[in-house]
């Protein structure tokens, strides 16, 4: 190995530009030269295009912040299968060889992990360091942590004007079909309800859990003020298992669903049960806040943050493990392990797994949904029983999510 080309792709998150700096920061330790290849896949195509690359020296990763979110390198969500371009991977091949560029490290989720699968099988060295946003990875996901951090600090925020409004909110958030970072960012929250694909909602449950809840507050409180607030992940299911999406979306580059409209539809299930609630009449009578026709039942509010849950600042989480992954994938290259996924650096041990299994998606486990449950939080179902098992564990505990 004497040149690499680096590369993010998928949707952008915190902690990638760690991958990058760790990534050319190693290379360079070991007398190995680093290309930024730009806009990911999109720019590995059209590498032959290129008149010259950005090498990533000592100076020119002065210039950026690995504390950053989003990538120095760019991205963009291109699936190479789709292209309509019958000579696609020999182009990419010719490409690669006019720049001398050996191997490549790619960042990127299970989409662009099934790419980085699909070039490897095509003879292209390359290794995989994780990243989504999602956590829906066997492995952690350079991301997770910021955006977890995103939502939590959004959710408790939003509080004010809640409490202010004596308002119901709802967040809705990313996680395509793996609820993780709704799940964890709502328990940092202290969220009342949260609401993720694994589990099916009983929007009757919710609702009586909301009433129940915002009642207790508002009556309690000497001001007659009190907020309830309910995380939402898209891809969201009704109880029925029926999918909860607005069709309008269209499909993304990869062909999947653009998953939208769960929090209005939660907004609009739990207005139309205040609605037909007769105690709820009462209830805004005793508060003093019934107005015929202007203020007659809680007012319910749906906000959707959308990429501001995946921008701003890396957590510092992402930064460290972004630039072990970017690291350990530069070693992996250099010792010929290709086609891979980093699960981390341990100590002396550089981790790996077949990037085939890594992609595999991982769901929210409802042991740890239930042990939640049992602390107050509604998932929007009966609740599930904990039931704790004992086990002395001896050694080096690694544990994330």
């Amino acid at each position: 190995m004497k040149n690499i080309g680096v590369l993010t792709s998928g949707g952008d998150c915190g902690g990638l530009n760690g991958v990058v700096k760790g990534a050319a920061t190693t290379a360079i330790a070991n007398g190995i030269k680093c290309f930024v290849i730009p806009n990911g896949y999109a720019g590995l195509y059209n590498l032959i295009e290129f008149d010259k690359l950005t090498e990533l020296t000592p100076d020119r990763l002065d210039q950026f912040d690995a504390n950053l979110a989003g990538s120095e390198a760019g991205h963009s969500r291109v699936k190479i299968k789709k292209i309509n371009d019958d000579k696609k991977y020999q182009r990419i091949k010719d490409g690669l060889k006019k720049f001398n560029i050996d191997g490549l490290v790619i960042s990127g989720g299970d989409d662009s992990g099934s790419v980085m699968v699909d070039l490897s099988q095509q003879g292209i060295k390359c290794v995989h360091a994780p990243k989504t946003m999602d956590l829906d990875l066997q492995t952690y996901s350079v991301g997770g942590d910021s955006t977890i951090n995103r939502i939590a600090g959004f959710a408790v925020d939003l509080k004010t004007t809640g409490r202010t409004h004596n308002r119901v909110i709802v967040l809705e958030v990313f996680g395509r079909y793996a609820g993780h970072t709704a799940f964890r960012g709502g328990v940092a929250a202290d969220a009342d309800a949260i609401l993720i694909p694994e589990v099916p909602v009983d929007f009757d449950i919710l609702y009586q859990h909301t009433k129940k809840t915002l009642m207790r507050r508002i009556l309690k409180s000497d001001v007659y003020a009190g907020t309830y607030v309910v995380i939402v992940a898209e891809g969201l299911k009704n109880a029925d298992g029926t999918e909860i999406v607005d069709e309008s979306a269209g499909l993304d580059a990869f062909g999947h669903k653009k998953l939208a409209g769960a929090g209005k539809f939660t907004c609009d299930q739990l207005s139309k049960r205040f609605k037909a609630d007769p105690e709820i009449k009462k209830f805004m009578q005793d508060t003093k806040t019934y107005v015929p026709g202007i203020n007659e039942i809680p007012e319910i509010r749906a906000i959707v943050p959308t990429h501001l849950v995946r921008c701003g600042r890396s957590s510092a989480y992402d930064v460290n493990f972004g630039k072990e992954a970017g690291s350990a994938a530069v070693m992996l290259l250099k010792q010929g392990i290709v086609g891979v996924t980093v699960v981390g650096i341990c100590g002396d041990e550089v981790r790996y797994i077949p990037s085939a299994e890594a992609i595999k998606q991982r769901h929210v486990d409802l042991n740890q949904v239930a042990a939640f449950e049992a602390m107050g939080i509604c998932f929007g179902r009966n609740i599930g029983k904990f039931t704790p098992n004992f086990k002395e564990v001896k050694g080096t505990i690694e544990r994330y999510m």
